[in-house]
């Protein structure tokens, strides 16, 4: 599902007007990007939380060049999923 399958989705279930959706959807993923780069963590009752981890430094490797490289330590967003969320995705999806 793409952003339009879902914006469409909305639109046809709520019965609100494509561009208002669009716009809402937008938003949404603006401020979890405003929220995230400044430290802060978001936290939705029932879905899940949106976080920053922090990744400690390591040595990598240049393969082409044979040499090591240090990365340093740094922070990646990430989401964690709430349980009634995942219990609701495993009791759904039955191989």
């Amino acid at each position: 599902m793409r952003k339009s399958d879902l914006i469409n989705n909305i639109s046809e279930k709520t019965g609100i007007p494509k561009v208002d959706v669009l716009v809402a959807v937008e938003s949404f993923i603006k401020e979890v990007k405003e929220n995230l780069s400044s430290g802060e963590n978001i936290y939705i009752r029932g879905f899940g939380s949106f976080i920053t981890k922090k990744r400690a430094a390591k040595i990598g490797r240049n393969i082409k060049k044979n040499t090591a490289v240090h990365i340093p330590e740094h922070y990646i967003p990430a989401f964690k999923p709430a349980k009634e969320f995942v219990a609701e995705v495993k009791s759904r999806y039955k191989p």
